[in-house]
């Protein structure tokens, strides 16, 4: 007869309830994240991943643009911001981007991904003319654009509603937000790493008028600082009831902190056993959130490649020049080929399936 320790008794009432499709609770999260069983969590994250999408892996064959790093917030945890007339800082123009988005017509991209710094010197009108360019150049492609932060940041720019913005936005081609800027809703975290950010309640609002006027929307966490696991959960929780009302968001990115050249060099870098773990959670208690991604130029390509057994059914995509992490340490490459990206997936013994931005599936390999 199993003689069970206490934590492993919590841990099959846990593994019960996700195998009878019951929704785990606030407890049963913070648990998770503190026990010390990693493989036996991921286990049971990947039941789950399998029951959605079988043995399915996404992927998508995109580009960056990063087009500021200007930024009016000075975020502790961001090594991207500069503040204007610093040697370092950049602002693309309309002309420089089209010349990017031509670079890659060649490269069989199918989706753009685009966001930036908050930078007040381009007017309301750069955001759209700059969908507008991108749609126009490469007609066939989707874009993935604007955190929710940013959308803020240019609804009040225009003097417009977020709504009236974002309806203007897709009109000339937008088709889901970038699902960063969340950070963590921990008001104590947000008042030591990032104070002056669009506050959880309003990062909310923004994915409500998103759902309202039809664009697709993701979401996402920064782990690894100076979080608390309950911290985390709570975090997870309201977004869990988020989706409960706006049933629009397609996947959830957990982002590591990565330290370097930011004002928190002390914290974070707990690489490997946190990134499964936060990935395995997220799959357990985001029960109503189709997609985990793993965002492989973050965690790596070969610890991207074990997620896959920890509840993740989604590596991002191939990328091209990717600015914001790499300026905070991430010693990845700044893009991966579209081969590349399915050999990785094939050697994991899972299917390779390539997606566009609202995971229309473009071809199974």
């Amino acid at each position: 007869m199993e003689i069970l320790s206490n934590d492993y008794i919590i841990f099959r009432g846990i593994e019960k309830k996700v195998l009878e499709g019951k929704r785990l609770s606030f407890e049963d999260g913070v648990f998770l994240f503190n026990f010390k069983n990693l493989v036996e969590v991921g286990k049971l994250a990947d039941f789950v991943r399998r029951k959605l999408h079988g043995d399915k892996t996404y992927f998508v064959v995109n580009r960056h643009i990063n087009y500021t790093n200007i930024c009016v917030n000075r975020c502790n945890f961001c090594a991207f911001y500069r503040k204007k007339g610093d040697e370092d800082g950049f602002s693309l123009t309309l002309s420089q981007i089209e010349e990017m988005i031509k670079r890659s017509k060649d490269m069989g991209i199918n989706e753009v991904h685009v966001v930036g710094s908050l930078n007040p010197d381009y007017p309301y009108t750069f955001y759209v003319d700059m969908i507008r360019t991108i749609k126009r150049v490469l007609p066939h492609v989707k874009i993935q654009a604007f955190t929710p932060v940013e959308i803020d940041f240019i609804s009040k720019i225009g003097k417009k509603g977020y709504e009236d913005t974002l309806i203007e936005l897709k009109e000339v081609g937008l088709s889901a937000l970038a699902g960063g800027g969340a950070e963590i809703f921990s008001l104590r975290v947000r008042k030591k790493i990032c104070p002056d950010k669009l506050s959880p309640s309003g990062w909310k609002d923004v994915l409500r008028s998103a759902s309202k006027v039809g664009i697709k929307v993701n979401s996402s966490i920064l782990y690894g600082h100076i979080e608390t696991f309950e911290e985390r959960v709570s975090h997870l929780l309201e977004l869990r009831e988020l989706q409960d009302e706006i049933e629009n968001i397609m996947a959830f990115v957990p982002f590591p902190f990565f330290p370097k050249n930011t004002n928190m060099r002390d914290f974070g870098n707990k690489r490997g056993y946190d990134d499964l773990k936060m990935l395995a959670v997220a799959r357990l208690f985001l029960d109503n959130i189709p997609h985990i991604k793993a965002f492989w130029i973050m965690i790596t390509p070969m610890l991207a490649q074990i997620s896959q057994f920890f509840g993740v059914d989604d590596l991002d995509g191939t990328v091209e020049e990717e600015k914001i992490i790499h300026s905070a340490g991430a010693e990845t490459k700044e893009g991966m080929g579209k081969e590349e990206m399915i050999k990785l997936i094939k050697k994991s013994g899972k299917i390779p399936v390539e997606r566009d931005t609202i995971y229309n599936e473009i071809k199974i390999y």
